[in-house]
């Protein structure tokens, strides 16, 4: 029974993982990269996502009132905007 329970769990890890990579992984994953040529592939992947996603953030950076953020509530808005576009 433990076996059986232990061979659940790890599926279901397993399977979360995979579920939840991101779209630079996967584009690593099907050039068979590995190692230092997959780190730096899909950090370059992340840094040119999140530059295409700055423009479209930008726009969306707007308060309630219609005003545009400012500050530090741009700031974490933008982050966050940019890390969602990431995946």
């Amino acid at each position: 029974m433990k076996k059986l329970l232990s061979l659940l769990a790890l599926g279901a890890s397993l399977s979360f993982g995979i579920a939840h990579a991101s779209p630079c992984d996967t584009q690593a994953a099907d050039k068979k990269l590995s190692g230092a040529a997959k780190t730096s592939f899909v950090k370059k992947c992340e840094k040119d996502a999140a530059a295409a996603a700055a423009p479209a953030c930008a726009a969306k950076a707007i308060d309630k009132n219609g005003k545009a953020l400012a500050g530090a509530a741009k700031t974490s808005f933008m982050k966050k905007c940019e890390a969602d576009a990431k995946g």
